[in-house]
């Protein structure tokens, strides 16, 4: 697996940096449109798209009962993230058809369970071959990031060539977009069919049958309730809480500013031309960034404590809202924001997991990183989908005005609605400044120590 001088073999790497590019371009095919394709076309209710944004995180709650004792004793992780990809490639096809609310629900629960628990596996079977993570494994996830851009970006694309009618209304262009987003579970579905066969002639990762403790999940519990694990896990459920509102809103919030502000509508086109329609597109630029950070991750890790990283991640949250709620108007602040995803991933989430490795030792790392796993995609989805739109969706969801001041109202007699991203994104911010004042009171200074190999 290594060469003599102990760096990494190339083709390892290669191989690895595969794997993350398929991991996340099958995630980030639908996951950026998936809220506006369930609100607008599907045209389910707040509490029910809430409902189905929880139902796929499920998934990371059981996946370290399951998945992290699986691939810790019994099972080669190789030979289940085989298994795992080819069952959710079957589940996310049928997503992209499925109108019953309940059997999407349903569909989602069943897809959450197979396909969560395999984002912290292709980590743990990563960390399972390096033998520098600090220098080696931020390249190698970096191809994770450019598999969400390259789908992202072709989902874009595909919308504004086959989806987006030439000179046509705003309502019929919107409808034609909603409706074109269901592809995007079809392109995710084939994505998942190759990752699936692929897994299979992925190096040997075998289980920790000699282990002393018979139960991964329990030791790793066990470990997870010292210093920084216990802060760091705490903090994980609000960040969580905050990242899941900006999968949620943005791409609609970009749309919106698209069409509605003319400073947008002038830079519109050529967003459009580069990086395609829908607003699933113009959020990669926030993976561009990230894979920046990624890259500069080894060089600053080895100079930074783990405390600052983190530090700089939660504060990168806070900004991010704030520019998205009090500066809309403003294209280029907007964008910024959208370019701050970098940081608050590669600071917090990327660093966390890092940590999480590094303090845990080597016969239960899959089961920890699972475990953070539940927090990060598990626990923290399922009350930031809950929260970000059955509360603050609702609260923030307000009748639209006309010039006089009076409620617009439809045929119909009802009020129409529009969100008060002010209002919305200020919730996320005052959390994130808040997580920011927990982590400089309780989470340990100085430099960490590696618990394992």
């Amino acid at each position: 697996m290594t060469s003599g001088d102990g760096k990494l073999d190339p083709g390892i790497g290669i191989r690895l940096s595969i794997m993350m590019f398929l991991q996340y371009a099958i995630w980030g095919a639908w996951l950026p449109i998936l809220y506006p394709f369930l609100l607008g076309h599907r045209a389910y209710s707040l509490d029910q798209v809430g409902m189905i944004l929880a139902a796929g995180a499920v998934g990371a709650i059981f996946g370290p009962f399951v998945a992290g004792q699986v691939a810790d004793r019994h099972f080669s992780t190789e030979k289940f993230l085989g298994v795992s990809h080819i069952i959710g490639a079957v589940l996310v096809f049928l997503l992209a058809t499925v109108e019953s609310f309940g059997l999407f629900l349903g569909l989602s629960l069943l897809y959450g369970l197979v396909y969560a628990p395999t984002l912290a596996l292709t980590n743990s079977l990563c960390f399972h071959h390096l033998t520098d993570r600090d220098r080696q494994f931020g390249p190698i996830r970096l191809w994770g990031t450019i598999g969400w851009i390259v789908a992202g970006i072709a989902i874009g694309h595909w919308l504004l060539l086959h989806h987006t009618p030439a000179d046509a209304a705003t309502e019929v262009v919107k409808a034609a977009q909603d409706a074109g987003r269901a592809d995007a579970f079809r392109v995710s579905a084939l994505l998942g069919a190759i990752m699936g066969i692929y897994c299979f002639t992925l190096p040997h990762t075998p289980p920790a049958r000699d282990a002393g403790e018979a139960n991964a999940t329990l030791e790793a519990i066990k470990e997870v309730r010292r210093q920084p694990l216990v802060t760091l896990f705490l903090l994980a459920i609000p960040i969580s809480v905050i990242h899941q509102f900006y999968f949620v809103h943005t791409s609609e919030f970009l749309s919106v500013l698209q069409r509605e502000h003319e400073a947008a509508q002038s830079a519109a086109a050529w967003i459009n031309r580069i990086l395609g329609v829908g607003g699933g597109g113009l959020m990669t630029l926030g993976q561009m960034s990230e894979i920046g950070v990624l890259a500069l991750i080894p060089f600053v890790a080895k100079k930074l404590s783990r405390k600052v990283l983190l530090a700089v991640g939660i504060i990168a949250y806070a900004a991010r809202m704030a520019l998205f709620a009090y500066a809309a108007e403003s294209m280029p602040a907007v964008l910024l924001g959208v370019l701050l995803h970098g940081l608050c991933f590669g600071c917090f989430i990327f660093v966390a997991f890092m940590v999480v490795d590094e303090e845990t030792t080597v016969d239960v790392r899959a089961s920890a990183q699972n475990l953070f796993n539940l927090v990060i995609v598990g626990l923290g989805i399922i009350v930031g989908s809950w929260f970000a739109t059955s509360i603050a969706g609702k609260w923030a969801n307000r009748p639209l005005l006309d010039d006089a001041g009076a409620p617009v109202m439809t045929s119909d007699g009802v009020a129409v609605m529009q969100m008060d991203y002010t209002a919305l994104f200020s919730i996320p911010m005052w959390m994130a400044l808040a997580c920011f004042v927990v982590l400089l009171v309780f989470y340990p200074g100085g430099r960490r120590v590696v618990r394992g190999s």
